[in-house]
């Protein structure tokens, strides 16, 4: 099975941005692959230009119908070709809250600006009336709130003297068609990235009641804090040879992380030197990555050295 990630595009016109992500899909080290190719309007260009690269399409126009009926049969198409992140390419129409919050951290947008300013519409006349030295553009998470989503990035255009909207948008479309793919690209192969990997580890060791973090033996680790402190976390990038970035979280004996491993053993490996005192390394760098399964070992294993102190608190809590 491939590791690319899998994506639908959105559009409702000429198709400019979408092909600029199908052609780039296409070259060497892509992480990802156009799966659908959809839009709200049947005559728009943009669907033949994806036909005759071999896209699969659907096109249903959304007059007559309301705002839910229509995101539901674009999703069941978007489900129908196996994909798993949406990017919407000059798609004219704003999404429903239910749509949106079905795919949170999985649906990108590209806009016309240097985001946060000028949401919306008339971007480039804003940018110019407005005095700016430079519009742009922004490719960024879709939220419920218009153009409000984590920007993941952006590109700068020079307004010059004399600039008009049209002139203006005729280039930002060019800075476009190199950030979107790049962008997207990016986010979308971020499970193999280690600093990636790592920050998100880092966000929930620390989350722990008095935890920091200390390296051991040149691999970042998390412990209780103060001169007794012991370690429950550590973020393991390839060390001692194996092929993983992976936490190692501590379970309870040889036999709990012996019965992981013949369980699951894509997600679960004995790590060596830790394995032997019972330690379980967890596989980050998956596509499929279970976070709230990674959040339950680091809080587990922390609990499993905390002091007592701290995990009273927690287990009168639970008690409720």
């Amino acid at each position: 099975m491939s590791d690319k990630a899998r994506v639908a595009v959105f559009l409702s016109g000429a198709g400019s941005n979408m092909a600029a992500l199908l052609h780039a899909s296409h070259l060497p080290g892509a992480a990802y692959e156009i799966v659908l190719v959809a839009s709200n309007d049947p005559a728009a260009p943009g669907l033949a230009l994806a036909e005759a690269e071999g896209i699969p399409t659907f096109a249903l126009a959304h007059k007559g119908m309301s705002r839910d009926a229509h995101d539901a049969a674009m999703e069941a198409e978007v489900l129908r070709a196996g994909a798993d992140h949406i990017a919407l390419a000059g798609y004219m129409r704003i999404l429903s809250d239910g749509f949106v919050g079905r795919w949170p951290g999985r649906m990108l947008n590209i806009h016309p600006s240097l985001l946060p300013r000028y949401k919306g519409l008339d971007t480039h006349a804003r940018a110019i009336a407005a005095g700016d030295t430079a519009g742009g553009v922004s490719v960024h998470l879709v939220t419920p709130d218009l153009d409000a989503g984590e920007v993941l990035g952006q590109l700068a255009v020079a307004i010059r003297p004399g600039e008009t909207a049209e002139t203006l948008a005729a280039r930002v479309r060019m800075a476009e068609h190199q950030l979107y793919p790049h962008v997207l690209n990016r986010y979308v192969a971020r499970h193999h990235d280690s600093d990636w990997l790592l920050a998100r580890v880092r966000k929930l060791a620390m989350a722990m009641p008095e935890a920091e973090e200390r390296d051991s033996h040149g691999a970042p680790g998390f412990r209780t804090s103060g001169r007794s402190g012991k370690f429950f976390a550590y973020f393991s990038d390839r060390h001692h040879g194996e092929p993983h970035i992976a936490l190692l979280a501590k379970t309870s004996g040889v036999d709990e992380m012996t019965d992981l491993i013949a369980r699951d053993p894509e997600r679960f490996y004995r790590p060596a030197f830790y394995g032997a005192s019972g330690w379980v390394g967890i596989v980050l760098n998956r596509r499929d990555t279970d976070w709230d399964q990674v959040a339950h070992w680091i809080a587990r294993s922390w609990r499993s050295v905390a002091p007592r102190r701290l995990t009273g608190l927690l287990d009168a809590a639970d008690a409720f």
